[in-house]
């Protein structure tokens, strides 16, 4: 058979796609929140950059010395993956899956010391390029010394200390630092929640050391609310509308793959099966090309049985009407004789009446042969062989052949075949029996057993009138007989053929060119 999907293939394969759909939807959105938040990690690093490169030079130019700063700090911070080299490349990697997004920076404190006059002046110096680029970055920017007190603001905490701020600390240690926190908004509105609105409600923070060889001359902080989803869906929204329609139409033709494939072909065996209880022969065939392998082994299913089905009505319509004319007869003679005995037995001689006794008898023992041969065929029908059941073919086969007067040519050693040994006793007493009858008292009968390539082969023969090419056609139907004069039911072998199928075997006439019939039986070992 065709190779063909189960239904559960199918089933759970139209399932997950549409299962993957909507779901690839979400992680697709969830990762398009971390690319906008990583976006804007990246432009605040890029703004850091050149906002800590104008700071050191305005430092440098307001007299500050390296010497004035603290300790120095790690090396890993001032050379790249071990290599002396003065490139120090830094890359977004914020990730709404793996980052935790701490809670609102704290407002500043009060500064312990005052700034270094360097830094002041540095301060001083870059503040206005500051505040003219939030105008188009609308970050928030501040520069810090090397204590942590702020000396250039977009804002208005100059002179106030940082240091209480984690980004902050780390970033005097050297460290560049990005990192996630709730926004507090100065507009009183509620914190968004849903999904397409939740980054409103976040901030990114990036620090920057502002390095003078190995030491910290001060720290940049840039912060800003990134992009949220709405914002950038709705940018996409006929790029987005155009993918809703493919969805739908993905969806549309599942459906219809659905039908093609499962629900079509189901309803195609359901109406077939409808017409062939309504009386209808030969409806429920095999359907033509099916995809699902269950659907097409359901229809061939349906159809081999609708047809064992029919042929056993064939057979039991035609087995009454067999059985209906084999006892009409002798049931028609029966009550005629008793009729007559009835209205002439005082006026009947001796002669006359033994004569009509004689027929009663003779009608009555042709009923009780017809009801015992039925049986037999009722039992060979339903017969079925058991598996691993064998007999001696040579024993059975010498007990027959003794019975009729039957030559045999027989092996010398036990020959098993798969049969019961008196189910083969049955096949062997029938076909003896009527070669026997064909052959008459002084004819010849033949048995031959010999085992052909995993098979009992048994042949029985007789020199009798043989059976014409008409007749041969017909020797296995039931009641099919051309003794019925001399008491002939016709069933014998009809009950052989029910006998040998139920054990996988089989009985054929074969032409030898000679006078006579020959029966050739094949069994399995």
């Amino acid at each position: 058979m065709k190779r063909r999907p189960t239904i559960g293939t199918v089933l759970m394969t139209l399932n997950l796609v549409v299962l993957v759909l909507p779901l690839s939807g979400l992680w697709t959105l969830r990762v398009y929140e971390s690319a906008l938040i990583r976006q804007t990690e990246s432009e605040l690093i890029a703004q850091a950059g050149m906002a800590a490169a104008m700071y050191r030079q305005s430092w440098r130019a307001a007299g500050g010395k390296p010497e004035q700063l603290g300790a120095p700090v790690e090396e890993r911070w001032t050379r790249r993956r071990g290599y002396d080299s003065p490139w120090l490349p830094r890359f977004a990697g914020l990730d709404l899956t793996e980052d935790m997004v701490l809670p609102a920076a704290p407002d500043p404190d009060w500064a312990a010391r005052p700034a270094d006059p360097p830094a002041l002046a540095a301060g001083e110096a870059v503040e206005p390029a500051l505040r003219d680029a939030q105008r188009v970055t609308l970050a928030a920017m501040r520069v810090v010394d090397h204590r942590g007190v702020v000396v250039a603001t977009t804002g208005e905490d100059v002179d106030l200390s940082l240091t209480n701020m984690e980004e902050i600390s780390r970033a005097l240690a050297g460290e560049p630092v990005s990192t996630l926190r709730h926004r507090i908004s100065r507009h009183n509105r509620p914190t968004p929640s849903g999904l397409l609105e939740r980054s409103r409600a976040m901030r990114v923070f990036v620090a920057q050391p502002v390095l003078e060889g190995d030491k910290v001359a001060g720290v940049v902080l840039l912060s800003r609310t990134p992009r949220t989803l709405a914002d950038a869906l709705y940018g996409k929204r006929w790029h987005l509308a155009g993918l809703a329609g493919l969805t739908l139409a993905a969806t549309f033709l599942l459906a219809r793959l659905g039908a093609v494939a499962v629900t079509r072909p189901l309803r195609m065996v359901m109406d077939r099966a409808r017409r062939a209880a309504n009386g209808e022969r030969g409806a429920l065939a095999p359907l033509d090309g099916p995809v699902v392998r269950e659907v097409a082994e359901l229809a061939e299913s349906l159809a081999r049985m609708t047809a064992t089905l029919e042929n056993r009505a064939d057979y039991i319509r035609d087995f009454a009407a067999h059985v209906s004319h084999e006892f009409k007869t002798p049931l028609t003679t029966i009550r005629g004789t008793v009729e007559l005995l009835r209205d002439h037995l005082d006026s009947m001689d001796a002669k006359e009446r033994e004569r009509f006794l004689s027929n009663l008898d003779c009608e009555a023992g042709r009923l009780s042969r017809l009801v015992a041969r039925l049986l037999e065929l009722a039992r060979a029908d339903v017969m079925t062989g058991t598996q691993g059941e064998t007999c001696d073919a040579v024993a059975v086969a010498v007990a027959q052949a003794e019975r009729v007067g039957a030559e045999t040519e027989l092996p010398n050693a036990p020959l098993p075949a798969a049969i019961a040994a008196d189910a083969l006793s049955s096949v062997l007493a029938n076909l003896l029996d009527n070669a026997r009858r064909a052959a008459g008292p002084k004819g010849r009968v033949a048995l031959t057993l010999a085992a052909e390539a995993e098979h009992v082969v048994l042949t029985v023969s007789d020199d009798g009138p043989g059976v014409s090419t008409a007749n041969a056609a017909r020797l296995f139907i039931p009641f099919f007989t051309t003794e019925r004069a001399t008491g002939g039911t016709g069933l014998g072998l009809a009950i052989v053929h029910s006998l040998l199928a139920a054990h996988g075997g089989s009985i054929a006439l074969v032409d030898t060119g000679r006078r006579g019939a020959t029966f050739r039986v094949v069994l399995p070992q």
